[in-house]
């Protein structure tokens, strides 16, 4: 279970001396593994959207290629993109963040959004702007997002919603469900399985996007 969600806010990332800075490529490569049209079992979008869904499965063998895998789903984001991540605590959600972060070359270190609602980096480079969303408190709905009072125009930015499922679908028709499957029990295995399940027609082209 995630650590305690006190003190809710919404947090706009302070201004360092420049833009977060792209770390290193990862040696190992990320190899694409089985992908079909359908959105795997247990992504909770209802039947009629699974049609409409396109998956894609990939391994990813240690921390910096999460990272680096934020960094490929940066390029192709865009204002207005909402991203649900799914996934146990530990697995991985904030790595592949502080990647996206990275990509998108926002303000501020992306960091786990445990004592905050909502944590807001806007562009460093005149693109869109990162909202950070952690939704585990969130009873959902685009109401309460709303009343979160963020200092930014959601329909402009990029937003990365944790814990999100069941909650804030309704802020749009188009998502991308990322669900990152790792090894269970008392393991130091550092493998990951990340689906992606792209859903509407903004993603009806996510597989040749990333490849």
């Amino acid at each position: 279970m995630e650590a305690p969600h006190d003190n809710p806010a919404a947090e706009t990332a302070p201004d360092p001396a420049g833009p977060t800075a792209p770390g290193p490529t990862a040696p190992g490569t990320i190899a694409p593994g089985p992908a079909g049209t359908a959105a795997p079992g247990g992504t909770g979008e209802p039947a009629g959207a699974v049609s409409e869904a396109v998956s894609l499965t990939l391994t990813v063998t240690s921390p910096e290629q999460m990272r680096e895998l934020g960094r490929r789903l940066a390029g192709v984001l865009a204002p207005g993109d909402l991203v649900m991540l799914t996934g146990e605590l530990g697995a991985g959600k904030t790595t592949l963040t502080r990647g996206l972060g990275e990509g998108l070359g926002v303000r501020g270190a992306v960091t786990s959004p445990t004592f905050v609602i909502a944590r807001v980096h806007p562009s460093l480079t005149g693109g869109p702007a990162l909202v950070h969303v952690d939704a585990y408190r969130l009873g959902g709905g685009l109401d309460e997002m709303e009343d979160l009072d963020l200092d930014v125009s959601l329909p402009e930015s990029v937003v990365v919603v944790e814990w999100g499922d069941g909650k804030v679908e309704e802020l749009s028709d188009d998502r991308l469900r990322v669900l990152i499957d790792r090894a269970t029990g008392d393991t130091d295995d550092e493998r990951r399985e990340v689906t992606l399940v792209g859903v509407g027609a903004r993603w009806a082209g996510l597989r040749a996007e990333l490849s």
